[in-house]
């Protein structure tokens, strides 16, 4: 079993990650210098840095080409992302439940353990297609923001990236979507104008905008390398009540 990491608010700059994709014929990649922006517009203004302890870096395979339209590439340095004092962990340990319940690999526990290492053993593998995973909090919050890493051992964009909160289970009322860069509407809800980001170790911080809700329900319909969809951590930032 994966030992948990400890992950504290300090005074520190944390090392997050802005990418995001889609997989399509056609369309052009950003620059490097476009990819070092901070992610969520850098979070709460006059907030302290979000800081989480970041896996080491573990590159396999070939990767496949991403011609994805309005891509972020990985950063070459850790831009800073800020949230309100007091923000705190909520999601560690927490139930995880998708609309693959019997992933092909792994468990869905592994989502929320604190490990984000690279390779078997370390992330969870759930069917092609749109699908979902979704954390209970156990308390309603409000969420300031959800730190994502889908699969880092390879370069590599997950496609209809979809983050929303709500306090309702099944997501059919109260819902707050906080990010969507489906650019061409092809998992069914709305076409998103966040941009696709491509995978690192560094993971990809999404503001959470203050956002009332006791579940968070994150989409993904595949990458630019296959048609599975992967999870290796997901932390959720915020405050309880």
């Amino acid at each position: 079993m994966k030992a948990s990491h400890i992950l504290a608010l300090v005074g520190v700059p944390a090392a997050l990650i802005i990418s995001s994709c889609k997989s399509e014929d056609g369309g052009a990649e950003a620059s490097g210098a476009e990819a070092s922006a901070p992610a969520g517009g850098g979070g709460t203004p006059g907030g302290v840095p979000l800081v989480s302890e970041l896996p080491p870096e573990l590159i396999e395979g070939t990767p496949v080409a991403m011609k994805v339209p309005n891509l972020l590439q990985a950063p070459s340095a850790a831009p800073e992302f800020l949230v309100p004092e007091g923000t705190e962990l909520l999601s560690a340990g927490k139930t995880v439940t998708a609309s693959d319940d019997l992933p092909l690999i792994g468990e869905l526990d592994l989502i929320t353990d604190g490990d984000k290492e690279a390779g078997e053993g370390y992330f969870v593998e759930i069917l092609d297609g749109t699908q979902w995973i979704q954390i209970d909090l156990e308390a309603s919050a409000t969420i300031n923001a959800i730190w994502v890493w889908h699969f880092h051992s390879q370069k590599r964009a997950y496609n209809d990236v979809i983050v929303q909160i709500s306090d309702d289970p099944e997501f059919k009322t109260g819902v707050t979507t906080v990010y969507n860069n489906d650019y061409d509407e092809s998992a069914g809800m709305g076409k998103g104008s966040d941009r696709p980001y491509v995978e690192s170790r560094f993971g990809h911080i999404i503001d959470g905008k203050g956002a009332k809700g006791q579940y968070v329900r994150l989409y993904s319909q595949g990458n630019t390398s296959n048609d599975m969809n992967h999870y290796i951590e997901v932390e959720v930032y915020g405050k309880a009540g």
